[in-house]
């Protein structure tokens, strides 16, 4: 019986991290994605065809569960929403026509020392030497790859100080998603917040593209362009998180967060292996940084980022 019960749990815990694997290394292929789909479209229509295709695979998702939110509740779900969507993405992915895919993927790195600072300061978590010591080595490889920026993309638009900066901006916006979003799933389930979240921001990135940019061009666009697009809504979308917040809610957050380092890893690689992007010593020391302060800010107990995460 024992014996069982220890295969059930581990069974468990294998298909949650595999899912929690599984998102981090689809997130990891947004910008290689979003940059294809950016060749041929401005920001904004690249996001509304993203969030439209990502609607497509959640709208069910809303007919099966249906749900009552308090008018707070609506109120916290919609600044939520606004906030991890139309301006986070609007401000990341500017960010990353300014830049290149592998300094966009490094800086995405950041999210977890980010996320430690935000538990420090509004969650009262204390940090100890050796997370002061990670949180000092990820912003000096942010510098670098800042600093470093000899580099140049073939083919294509050459590595910013602005568009990696815009793009740490928008990990520091997106904390307040993140906030708001826990805040939801302690009264409903991740799925169902998930769900509402990501159509109240199409819905808002839809009107904001109409009234702003007009009808998002249909001709012309190539075929590259449209399997970008839509790999963007539903693999890297709406995928992404019903995997992650299905596969937190089988494993200890504090181990799963060290997934969200594939993110970068798989992003510079795309930008570097697919895309021609060229990183100078600055940028592989300063991404080496950001990747091993990160993998200790996640997996050092309970740290500082499961704090927040869970």
């Amino acid at each position: 019986m024992l014996q069982k019960v220890l295969a059930e749990k581990r069974g468990k815990f294998v298909l949650g991290y595999g899912a929690c694997a599984l998102a981090g290394g689809l997130w990891g292929t947004g910008f290689f994605f979003g940059k294809i789909a950016l060749a041929e479209m401005g920001v904004a229509h690249m996001l509304f065809y993203r969030f439209a295709f990502a609607s497509l695979v959640l709208a069910p998702l809303v007919l099966r569960h249906p749900t009552r939110f308090k008018p707070a509740e609506w109120r916290t779900l919609l600044l939520a929403s606004f906030l991890g969507i139309p301006l986070q993405f609007m401000v990341q992915f500017y960010g990353l026509s300014l830049t290149t895919v592998s300094h966009a993927s490094l800086m995405v790195g950041t999210l977890p020392m980010l996320m430690a600072v935000a538990a420090m300061l509004f969650a009262h978590e204390h940090l100890d030497s050796v997370g002061w010591v990670a949180l000092a080595g990820s912003t000096i490889g942010v510098a670098l790859i800042v600093l470093g920026r000899k580099s140049a993309a073939v083919g294509g638009r050459g590595p910013s100080v602005a568009g990696d900066l815009l793009v740490v901006l928008s990990l520091v916006i997106a904390l307040g998603w993140i906030f708001l979003n826990k805040r939801l799933m302690e009264r409903h389930l991740p799925v169902v917040v998930t769900a509402y979240g990501v159509l109240s921001g199409c819905a808002m990135v839809v009107l904001f593209v109409l009234l702003t940019r007009g009808i998002p061009p249909v001709h012309g666009v190539s075929g590259k362009a449209w399997l970008a697009l839509i790999s963007s809504g539903v693999l890297c979308t709406a995928s992404t998180t019903l995997l992650w917040n299905w596969g937190i809610h089988r494993v200890p957050a504090s181990r799963a967060g060290v997934f969200l380092n594939l993110e970068p890893a798989v992003g510079s690689l795309l930008g570097v292996e697919v895309l021609g992007d060229r990183l100078g010593p600055f940028a592989w020391v300063g991404g080496g940084l950001i990747i091993a302060a990160a993998i200790v800010l996640t997996t050092r107990g309970h740290s500082e980022v499961a704090a927040i995460l869970e």
